[in-house]
């Protein structure tokens, strides 16, 4: 069958907690939902349908212990399908919009990945199109946790409405206080909102497949090893791109730019990343040998060195079979 062998240890970089509420869970945390209602928010043919059915769900998570549950949910998935080091996206953004308090809603979901087999860090993310000043307690929340596993900040929502030229300040003070940086970007705009978060120093790039468009991007992408966090049931499912066969991820993996599949919202769009990485082969002819190369970039690409992983000269010296840089 197409895809990674089975059991190979995976990691995920693009994951965002609030998107893995499937329904079972969204049922649990509100008794007089149906599933058949929860389906029917988690279909849509646009990117600002996605946004409407996320603020649905996240409309559900009304107290610390309801985002304890989901993010134990998620971990509990993570660990079936052997991803051994996750970075998952909290939107704090959402959580101060909403008028929550961050802290209780931090604990409880720290505490339930501290009982989890997965490494678990998480990267703190604002909601671009509500502008610069909602972004700054959004990032001034993120650097007070970078000692205690916050280990990037993020903008995520309609980056039209947002550009990431608005929020230099903001990059500039989280890298600062010792943030990595990934911002959405080339999803629902073009190649040039791409450009504009590298020119702010982006370390990954959360989706970027709009760079395909513009050759001297991928030339940079790739001579500077910024890796882009694909999402292909994502972005089938909002309609940015028309199918998955027109999704430009071969293209951008031939250009050399470091490719790392992802689930980004897994329950709203129905998806796992075992599952990715079959679409990816299936769809775009990836042999197994590049979809290992593309699980270890995974590692490769995250903000920490998850336990387990050799970088490639260590890998050389204790000669690790096949080139494969995972350890057990």
């Amino acid at each position: 069958m197409a895809g990674l062998p089975r059991g190979l240890p995976k990691a995920e970089l693009h994951l965002h907690l609030e998107g893995s509420i499937n329904a079972e869970t969204l049922c649990e945390l509100s008794p007089g939902l149906g599933a058949a209602e929860v389906l029917r928010r988690y279909t849509y043919s646009d990117f600002a349908g996605f946004l409407d059915a996320f603020k649905w769900a996240v409309g559900h998570l009304k107290s610390p212990d309801h985002y304890a549950l989901v993010a134990r949910r998620l971990l509990e998935r993570l660990e079936r399908e052997n991803v051994i080091y996750a970075e998952i996206t909290l939107s704090a953004g959402v959580i101060l919009l909403r008028q929550q308090q961050f802290a209780p809603i931090y604990d409880a979901v720290t505490r339930e990945a501290a009982r989890s087999r997965v490494e678990v860090y998480w990267v703190i993310d604002a909601i671009r199109h509500l502008g610069v000043e909602a972004a700054w307690p959004v990032v001034r929340l993120a650097a007070e946790h970078a000692a205690d596993r916050v280990v990037a900040f993020g903008i995520g929502g309609d980056e039209i409405r947002g550009p990431a030229e608005q929020f230099a300040e903001v990059f500039h003070f989280a890298r600062r206080h010792g943030l990595r940086l990934t911002p959405h970007a080339g999803e629902t705009d073009g190649a040039e909102s791409v450009w504009a978060a590298v020119r702010l120093g982006a370390d990954r790039i959360g989706h970027g497949f709009r760079a395909a468009d513009d050759p001297a991007l991928l030339r940079h992408l790739s001579d500077n090893r910024i890796a882009l966090e694909i999402c292909l049931s994502s972005n089938v499912a909002t309609g940015a791109v028309s199918g998955f066969a027109a999704h430009p991820v071969r293209r951008i993996y031939d250009a050399g730019v470091p490719v790392v599949l992802n689930t980004d919202d897994p329950a709203m769009f129905h998806t796992t990343l075992d599952n990715e990485f079959k679409l990816a082969a299936i769809h775009h002819g990836f042999s197994e040998a590049e979809l290992r190369s593309i699980a270890e970039n995974a590692f490769r690409y995250a903000f920490r060195r998850p336990a387990g992983w050799l970088s490639e000269r260590d890998a050389d010296s204790r000669q690790v079979d096949g080139g494969s840089a995972l350890v057990g």
